[in-house]
């Protein structure tokens, strides 16, 4: 049964990710695009671009519209359930013992440990996604923009957004 499968994909997606959405997306292509083959390669990017525009992670926007893709409205509620069970589960049972070990030196070099590996994780979904995301120069170009306006001039994400798409509608038209 598809719905199952959803659940259960989005399951293992919501369990076995830490660090966040862009932590999360080699795990999510990896799951939707390869094991499954729910979407292609450039409709994952898509989903990224989209996810970005929404609000919300991530993995909860990705586990709706793949959910509603393969299953409708009730595929994408039972994804995105999926997608979201265990993590509420582990984080009321940290939360009743948050207090207990928040000064353990064992946890603080667990939680040390982890960070370098989301970054590795982070630069692992920009090498899949930039490797098929830019495809000529011009890509390439607004890619490198954007990336200077966001971290020099410090443009909001948002507007950094609108403007990658007019500039799309501008050189791709």
């Amino acid at each position: 049964m598809i719905y199952l499968k959803l659940y259960y994909t989005f399951l293992k997606i919501g369990a076995f990710s830490f660090g966040g959405g862009y932590a999360m997306l080699p795990l999510i292509e990896k799951e939707i695009v390869l094991n499954n083959n729910w979407i292609d390669p450039n409709s994952f990017i898509d989903i990224i671009a989209t996810s970005q525009m929404t609000p919300g992670p991530i993995a909860i926007n990705s586990a709706t519209f793949v959910g509603y893709k393969i299953g409708g409205v009730l595929g994408s509620i039972v994804s995105t359930i999926g997608v979201v069970t265990v993590p509420v589960i582990l984080i009321l049972i940290i939360s009743k013992f948050v207090s207990r070990f928040k000064n353990s030196k064992i946890v603080e070099s667990i939680f040390t440990g982890l960070r370098p590996a989301l970054i590795g994780l982070i630069l692992a979904s920009a090498y899949s996604v930039g490797t098929r995301a830019i495809f000529d120069i011009y890509s390439l170009l607004i890619a490198l923009f954007i990336f200077i306006i966001v971290n020099r001039i410090k443009v909001h994400p948002i507007l950094a957004i609108a403007i990658s798409g007019v500039l799309g509608l501008i050189i791709y038209r």
